[in-house]
């Protein structure tokens, strides 16, 4: 259980992304993104011979066995955000912070205190979807009024709980949809 908080520490972390969009521009957003990407996918090719001064303990404190590349589904859903929500910061940052805070709460809580399993997805529990929800939900106010943020929370939590794919991607971009829709259709 160490070794996940730790992870989804380091995952919470992408919330520097948030500061960059805010002060920057997306565009700038987008680049440090892949600057990232690039750097991350250099380290693990040079920690396969040999160890990388700090970043080798990271990867090993960190790396699920059988999720290599994880970070790039990460760093790929982020982007899209940024590119598709470009006309609008508080909606990319909000639906960033839903993804990135949400999905961590999700976990750390879901694997400790959840025991009842929710209905068609028995690896996800009622309290990591829920925990997901109320910490989704106060990332994205930090953003957006009370009704978007709600429902980019709720398809946030709905998407993370039922994705068929790497929720990395959809979170983010559906829980944008969703707050777009509010915002400009409402």
């Amino acid at each position: 259980m160490e070794k996940e908080n730790f992870r989804q520490l380091i995952h919470a972390s992408g919330i520097f992304i948030v500061f960059v969009n805010i002060f920057l521009s997306p565009l700038i957003a987008i680049l440090t993104c892949i600057t990232i990407v690039l750097i991350v996918e250099a380290i693990f090719r040079i920690d396969e011979n040999r160890k990388v001064f700090f970043f080798s303990f990271i990867l090993r404190k960190c790396k699920r066995e059988n999720d290599e590349r994880g970070f790039v589904y990460f760093f790929i859903g982020i982007i899209l955000t940024l590119y598709l929500f470009k006309f609008n910061i508080a909606i990319a940052n909000a639906a960033i912070l839903i993804f990135l805070l949400g999905d961590s709460a999700s976990t750390i809580f879901g694997k400790r205190f959840g025991k009842t399993r929710l209905p068609f997805n028995e690896r996800k529990t009622v309290v990591g979807t829920s925990a997901f929800f109320i910490v989704a939900l106060i990332g994205a106010l930090t953003q957006l009024p009370l009704t978007p943020a709600l429902v980019g929370a709720l398809c946030g939590a709905i998407t993370e709980a039922y994705s068929p794919i790497d929720d990395n991607i959809p979170i983010p971009v559906i829980a944008g949809i969703a707050m777009s829709l509010v915002v400009y259709l409402i």
